[in-house]
């Protein structure tokens, strides 16, 4: 059993590509404020806040996790994968994207960022 898909085939639809999101606000200030970056320090925490972020651009984009083809993950500590994983499934709910997980020293956007996820979506066509 695989918790992602090997590949997936688009034959229509609508791409929406997703910029990375982390656990911080969508929208926080540039240049970065400290006060945007009070995280939660473990990674089921901040993978719920990432979640969250995603859900809320997919939505903005007119899609949801089912629409999801691919993703990217890029993890502070891969060790934390298990945490992921967890919060992962349970957003998208037996949904399964092509996922690609790699572990980074640290995220641009914060020290304190544990993840970040970029992804691309696939809509029906309007």
């Amino acid at each position: 059993m695989m918790p992602y898909a090997p590949g997936i085939v688009v034959r229509r639809g609508n791409l929406v590509f997703l910029s990375g999101v982390t656990a911080a606000p969508v929208y926080h200030h540039h240049p970065h404020r400290e006060e945007d970056f009070d995280l939660p320090g473990t990674m089921r925490e901040q993978a719920v806040l990432c979640m969250e972020n995603l859900k809320k651009t997919l939505e903005a984009a007119g899609a949801t996790f089912a629409d999801l083809v691919s993703a990217t993950r890029f993890l502070t500590d891969v060790n934390e994968q298990d945490d992921l994983n967890r919060v992962w499934a349970a957003y998208l709910a037996g949904h399964l994207p092509t996922t690609t997980t790699v572990e980074v020293s640290r995220l641009a956007t914060h020290p304190r960022c544990k993840i970040e996820i970029s992804a691309i979506a696939v809509t029906e066509t309007s």
